[in-house]
């Protein structure tokens, strides 16, 4: 059943046609007459919160059904308890509907175990599922090898009754962990392994954190999730490419336990609180999408957790939706980034700076402009009276001018950035110098006429005068000079602290071996500054996650945990421009 939740932010329904394989099936599907609806479903495991590799699964689920009149179930696979927390499903919900979607039904894979059990009751009935009492490592040894063909296990050949017996008193918890597996009964010689004989149910005397301690047997994915998939209704059952090999073993569970026409089954799925009639899925398998400078190992992810290396979850150096969230990148902006990148077979890297670009073409169109100086220097300007205060109009915008106008405070003494000032000045160096003149940002022209050095001869302050016939309305206020600076007032600016992030690893391929280092050794030590910055009045009184273009400086937001109008806390989502486009790949 639908959700509504006010905090999602919707997605535009009046999206340009997109044309891809994936939905060049659906249409062929529609218009044969093969499916009257679409009917999708995006089914993480509750092991971790979603990183940006899920960004695109979201989106092609989601975003098919949106187009194509249907649905989208959001499934929680959790059959594996112990590794899996509540605190998992609730980041899953929020991310998926901070991305832009709400789902049509929130379910679990544990909302069907009786189905599941049912099923395999069924399947070894019809004598194509059977007990076996090898351990872990035997059935290993018995699998065979990509070029070997497996052995029969001596347990195979058990008789109906036996296995139903066995396989009831697993569900009891008569046996220990690991003692017994139900495994379905295929081809022990087939080339494609996962035909093996693969694990239906696993013995594992676990509390869920749905069903609590109800069940003492697990069902395996490949199992569960088909079955749900059919139990549901999906249409299309839409996975990235590495179970492109477990397809087979998907259709042959369908088939055989063969949910549409077994009155009794379909009883369970009914009592499962389902409202679609099951249906023969059809998995279709993209790539995966994967990102330069990323991880997106959830084991890798949680250790950075762990040894603390990041500060959580959502710290934004993280590519987990959260950290990229907190971080100040947009539902907007990663929608773009998957529409940009399309769907197809072909596993490829995606380079960083197409995310970042996707963000800075987003935030350039959606944010206000502010002043900020993260490195100050103070700016006397001493033509001007002892007490002198006034205010500028700024726009918010510059190209957009419903987004109104702000009152900027201007006094005597001003902040600069420190690196606007350079006292032997390099070649093309076009800021303030020694005597030397530059336009202040909606101000006029100023001129350096001092320097004022502590007893080290460290720079402490300027002197300068400013031009009054360079004011705005003035005669000369369209006098050129090839430089010009933003500024705050120092009486008027507000301290704040800004951490300056950037790409977790300095190279672009950690996880590779070929470099013969740890993929912790990547680590990039400069992802993460925290400098004591001073902004214009209008950037501090915000709310948490507004956004900012502090102007020459790049895009922040203020952080939706530690910001207040007290304190003020913002975090850089990305540069003005790419300040690694000139760095060698490793």
């Amino acid at each position: 059943m639908p959700i509504d939740h006010p905090a999602a932010e919707s997605v535009d329904a009046a999206l340009p046609v997109k044309n891809d394989f994936i939905r060049q099936i659906v249409r062929d599907d529609l218009a044969s007459g093969k499916h009257a609806a679409v009917h999708t479903r995006f089914p993480p495991e509750p092991n971790g919160y979603l990183h940006i590799g899920h960004a695109k699964a979201i989106c092609l689920n989601f975003g098919i059904a949106a187009e194509f009149g249907g649905w989208c179930n959001l499934r929680l696979d959790d059959t594996n308890p112990g590794r899996e927390d509540p605190e998992f499903v609730e980041g899953i919900k929020e991310d998926v509907r901070w991305l832009g979607f709400e789902w049509h039904g929130l379910r679990h894979a544990s909302d069907y175990f009786d189905v599941f059990y049912h099923s395999a009751l069924k399947l070894i009935e019809d004598g194509v599922a059977y007990v076996d009492d090898l351990n872990a490592e035997q059935m290993r040894e018995y699998r065979g090898t990509l070029t070997e063909p497996g052995r029969n296990s001596p347990y195979r050949e058990r008789s109906v009754e036996e296995n139903l017996d066995l396989f009831r008193r697993m569900r009891a918890g008569e046996f220990a962990d690991g003692s017994k597996t139900l495994r379905a009964k295929i081809d022990m010689a087939s080339g494609n392994i996962n035909l093996r004989d693969p694990a239906i149910y696993r013995i594992r005397k676990v509390a869920h954190q749905n069903t609590g301690e109800a069940w003492p047997i697990y069902p395996m994915y490949d199992y569960a999730h088909c079955l749900s998939d059919a139990m549901e209704g999906i249409t299309h059952s839409l996975c990235t490419l590495e179970f492109e090999d477990h397809r087979p073993l998907y259709d042959w569970f369908v088939d055989h336990v063969d949910l549409v026409n077994h009155p009794q089954l379909w009883q369970s799925v009914v009592a499962a609180g389902l409202e679609a009639k099951p249906a023969k899925p059809r998995q279709i398998e993209f790539s995966r999408f994967n990102l330069s400078y990323s991880i997106t190992s959830k084991r890798k992810l949680a250790q950075l957790v762990n040894e603390n290396h990041v500060d959580g979850w959502d710290d934004p150096r993280m590519n987990t939706l959260r950290g990229l969230r907190r971080r100040g990148f947009t539902p907007a902006a990663l929608r773009l980034l998957i529409e940009r990148i399309g769907v197809s077979k072909q596993n490829s890297v995606i380079d960083y700076a197409v995310l970042e670009g996707c963000v800075r073409e987003d935030l350039d169109a959606t944010s206000a402009r502010r002043m900020a100086v993260l490195d100050p220097l103070k700016l006397v300007l001493t033509n001007l009276p002892e007490g002198h205060e006034e205010t500028l109009p700024f726009p918010n915008h510059p190209k957009s001018p419903d987004f109104g106008i702000r009152e900027v405070p201007f006094a005597r003494e001003l902040w600069i950035e420190r690196d606007d000032f350079a006292e032997i000045p390099p070649k093309g160096f076009h800021r303030l110098k020694p005597d030397g003149e530059v336009r202040l940002r909606g101000v006029g022209i100023v001129r350096c006429t001092k320097l004022i050095k502590d007893a080290a001869g460290a720079l402490i302050e300027l002197h300068g005068t400013l031009d009054m016939e360079t004011r705005q309305g003035m005669p000369g206020a369209d006098r050129k000079v090839k430089g010009t600076i933003h500024w705050v007032s120092a009486k008027h600016a507000v301290a704040t602290e800004v951490r300056l992030y950037d790409r977790l690893f300095n190279v672009a391929a950690p996880d590779s071996e070929e470099n013969g280092k740890s993929w912790l050794e990547h680590l990039n030590p400069l992802a993460k500054r925290i400098a004591r910055a001073w902004l214009e009045p209008a950037a501090a009184a915000v709310l948490p996650e507004q956004r900012f273009q502090f102007e020459r400086l790049g895009y922040f937001v203020a952080d939706r945990i530690d910001h207040t109008a007290d304190a003020p806390v913002f975090n850089r989502t990305v540069t003005l421009r790419d300040t690694w486009s000139r760095q060698a790949t490793p």
